[in-house]
């Protein structure tokens, strides 16, 4: 039995391995084909399904507009009556009367309450009476002493005598003089037993009723009743607070002027949107209040028509500057970040930019900006919604109008 020492010598044998390893590098190429081409299919279906950025937001922008406005100080303020009395009664007695609606306008001297009068009627009288017999005894008085005299002239009286007759002369005459100011006290008790209005104005409700017991003192040495209330109406005072920074400015525009013009307040009330009303600031307090830093302030405002009550409130424009270059913004462009105003503004390559700024009042219906931006700043005064800082705008340009008009509004 012949040995098989070569395996080759194996009829129809290949070598080992030998038709894999002409196999497997076309089996790796196909793969790596393969694994390209699901590379490129993932990598394609990747940038098909990003999304597209979006365009620019339009915006519209404006240069703030640049106009000539005097500066005016806004401030809350309540009105207050110029002369405000609780009408109590100066004489004591029963309440026969009451001669007013509640809440009407009364005007002075008309009557208000009476307190039952025949007390002092009879006082009257009887002071009356005193002042007749005091008169009487005055005349015989006066009688006996020309009397007493003419005796003594003719050495049949005393000086003894003549001196009595004088001393019951000057006592009649005291008794007349004590007579006279119990007349004059009665009479004043009766008068005061007549309530009327010491100065027209509204009147409150009455705290009494006919037939309840008033009590009253015309020195107000003991307890009194009170009756009810009376405020004046025309004119009316209005009252607010300026804060210290306010009133340097008041106060510096205030020596430049002078006249009505320096003192002249513009008034508008909480359901009015027009300053038509006009009154005259005349009482600035002489001290700041050191827990509020403020001062207290007063105008007088005209009343013909009683229209304005005690204890409303009202806006009040105070001018505390002459007419001087102010940018102006509409006042939806300017926006409130926490503690400080903002407004949008655009650069040149479109990017938005926010800039903070310092706010004035309304004039003419838009924002007085009183520092923060410049007249060639671009602000974005319509889109804001679409304006956040740092993004990319596309702005047009719009127009800023001023309303004369609305400088009388709120």
């Amino acid at each position: 039995m012949n040995e098989i020492t070569n395996l080759s010598d194996i009829e129809g044998a290949e070598p080992f391995g030998g038709k894999r390893s002409r196999t497997w590098p076309w089996v790796l190429g196909m793969a790596g084909a393969g694994i390209a081409g699901l590379l490129w299919i993932s990598a394609s279906s990747r940038e098909t399904a990003r999304p597209m950025a979006p365009p620019p937001a339009p915006v519209t922008v404006s240069q703030p507009l640049l106009r000539d406005v005097d500066t005016q100080l806004g401030f809350l303020g309540q009105f207050s009556a110029v002369d405000r009395i609780e009408i109590r009664a100066q004489v004591g007695g029963t309440l026969t009367e009451i001669d007013f609606k509640d809440g009407q306008i009364v005007h002075k001297g008309d009557l208000l309450f009476v307190i039952d009068p025949r007390p002092y009627e009879i006082k009257l009288a009887q002071g009356k009476a005193q002042l007749k017999t005091a008169t009487s005894r005055l005349q015989l008085a006066s009688a006996e002493l020309v009397r007493a005299q003419a005796l003594k002239r003719s050495n049949f009286g005393t000086a003894e005598n003549v001196d009595q007759r004088a001393d019951e002369q000057s006592a009649a005459e005291a008794a007349i003089d004590d007579a006279k100011a119990k007349i004059r006290d009665a009479e004043l008790d009766l008068e005061y037993s007549r309530i009327t209005a010491p100065f027209t104005g509204r009147i409150g409700a009455h705290l009494v009723s006919v037939g309840g017991l008033i009590a009253g003192s015309r020195a107000a040495t003991s307890p009194t009743t009170l009756l009810t209330t009376l405020v004046s109406l025309d004119p009316i005072y209005l009252d607010f607070d300026m804060s210290e920074s306010d009133y340097l400015a008041f106060s510096r525009q205030r020596a430049r002027l002078s006249g009505q013009a320096a003192d002249q307040v513009a008034i508008s009330l909480s359901d009015e949107n027009r300053y038509d009303r006009v009154g005259s600031l005349d009482f600035v307090d002489n001290a700041l209040d050191r827990s509020s830093g403020t001062i207290h302030a007063r105008a007088t405002v005209p009343n013909p028509d009683l229209f304005l009550v005690p204890g409303e409130f009202a806006r009040i424009r105070l001018a505390v500057a002459p007419p001087a270059p102010t940018l102006l913004l509409p006042d939806a462009a300017v926006m409130l970040d926490q503690s400080q105003h903002i407004v949008m503004t655009v650069a040149a390559d479109g990017t938005v930019a926010p800039k903070p700024v310092e706010i004035g009042d309304l004039r003419g219906g838009l924002r007085v900006i009183r520092s923060g931006i410049t007249a060639k700043d671009r602000v974005i005064i319509d889109g804001l919604m679409y304006a956040m800082p740092g993004a990319k705008v596309a702005p047009k340009d719009g127009a800023i109008r001023y309303d004369a008009a609305a400088d009388h509004q709120g």
